[in-house]
């Protein structure tokens, strides 16, 4: 007996407090994962670089690692890093993702743009012919001197190296041509210097160090240049680190270099960021000759904003979902996560205004046959006829017949038989025909 009423109590208890605050929950949720938060898309647009750059190798790379969760990288081949800001400025162009090295943009120029963070160091190598030692821009003037291709992201540093050193068009002859034509200018005398501007590993700098009659520039002023220009790294190479055996270079060489920074759209869904930013711990953390072990991906980057995942990212590492769970199911979490939260901000106060709203109606069940019962108590009279109080005793009988079928709680019994046995004191009353 005593575990039937409690588990009548309780069945009685969960209805109200639970059920309407459930459906709510289930419809809200549903409106926001299906309407508000969509899930995140399967495929990625990157933009990269020619075939044989480190950035289309790269994104191969990312391509692989993703490829376990479900995604597909889409590459976009470009003439290199300012191609890839320009596509990803562009409203029009599905690009979502693009490398790009620092120095090239600006958050006022493009606002629309975040970063995912600095990937690695890409030095900027000078290499000049001669055998008279060159150790400063300035050393420069009056000379041939090859800065990349029109647009891309080599002139664009090396212009802004040169005109820090003072070094223009108009007192230098500056040449625009590749990498690979100005490796064989620079062979064939045709230039007096070249820069270029890629990672260690790129067979185009092994060659040229192993040329005797072309020679590295070890910036002197390597430090104050990055002083002038923030964006930039003071490197060094070590003696012996591109070739112990051969001792390549003969002696430490100072160098600087941009930071290539992965950057996003605002609009690439936070799943997606994470997944990325997942990928470049993978790939960028280990140690290179210039680059320390875990110092990359971070956020060194100065000229776009961090985005919110990547700040929190650097901050604290992946969510723990990320870290332990397949992509679909952390996704999964992350959405319900953003629901959650202000779902329960709004339904506590719902939830405390249930069981009043319950109690009233509770009361109203019985208060609604106390009203019908003064009704009815007022029409006695000392001069009712017996037809007239027979009808009256009908019309209780009827009220009687309506609180029988009432479903009550069992915390509302009380309230249950206190109006029975109102309804037997006006049934008496008027079985004797008498006024209060």
């Amino acid at each position: 007996m005593t575990q039937s009423r409690f588990s009548v109590k309780f069945r009685n208890w969960f209805q109200p407090y639970w059920i309407a605050w459930i459906a709510t929950a289930a419809i809200g949720i549903s409106i926001f994962v299906h309407y508000i938060d969509p899930p995140p898309p399967k495929k990625i647009v990157i933009s990269t670089g020619n075939s044989e750059g480190e950035y289309d190798e790269y994104a191969s790379t990312y391509a692989e690692i993703l490829k376990d969760d479900g995604l597909v990288i889409e590459k976009r081949r470009s003439a290199g890093a300012m191609e890839n800001y320009q596509r990803l400025k562009n409203p029009d162009s599905d690009v979502e993702v693009g490398f790009v090295q620092d120095g090239i943009g600006s958050f006022e120029d493009a606002p629309d743009l975040v970063s995912l963070g600095s990937l690695y160091y890409e030095p900027i190598w000078i290499f000049y012919r001669g055998g008279h030692r060159i150790s400063r821009l300035s050393d420069l003037t009056g000379k041939r001197v090859a800065i990349g291709k029109e647009g891309g992201g080599t002139q664009s540093l090396a212009r802004s190296l040169l005109r820090s050193s003072g070094i223009t068009d108009e007192n230098t002859h500056f040449v625009s041509i590749g990498w690979e034509d100005s490796e064989k200018a620079l062979s064939e005398g045709k230039v007096d210097a070249a820069f270029f501007l890629c990672t260690p590993q790129d067979a185009l700098i092994n060659r040229l160090l192993r040329k005797s009659s072309i020679h590295l520039m070890s910036l002197d002023q390597a430090e104050g240049i990055t002083r002038r220009i923030p964006y930039l790294h003071h490197l060094t190479l070590p003696r012996g680190s591109m070739d112990l055996s051969k001792d390549i270079p003969g002696s430490d060489t100072h160098l600087v270099g941009a930071t290539v920074t992965l950057l996003i759209k605002d609009t690439l869904h936070p799943a997606l960021a994470y997944s990325l930013l997942k990928s470049a711990q993978q790939i960028h953390s280990e140690p290179g000759i210039f680059e320390k072990k875990n110092e990359f991906p971070s956020n060194k980057d100065f000229e776009f904003p961090i985005a919110n995942e990547a700040h929190g990212f650097y901050k604290n590492g992946l969510p723990f979902w990320q870290k332990f769970l397949p992509y679909w199911i952390a996704t999964l979490i992350d959405r319900f996560i953003l629901v959650l939260i202000p779902l329960f901000a709004v339904s506590f106060p719902v939830i405390r205004l249930i069981p009043r709203v319950y109690q009233w109606r509770m009361r109203q069940k019985i208060y609604r046959h106390y009203g019908e019962l003064k009704y009815l108590e007022t029409q006695v009279k000392d001069g009712n006829t017996p037809e007239e109080r027979e009808k009256q005793i009908a019309e209780l009988d009827q009220i009687e017949e309506r609180v029988n079928g009432l479903k009550l709680p069992l915390d509302y019994a009380n309230h249950l038989y206190s109006l029975r046995g109102h309804i037997d004191y006006v049934r008496t009353r008027l079985r004797f025909n008498v006024r209060s």
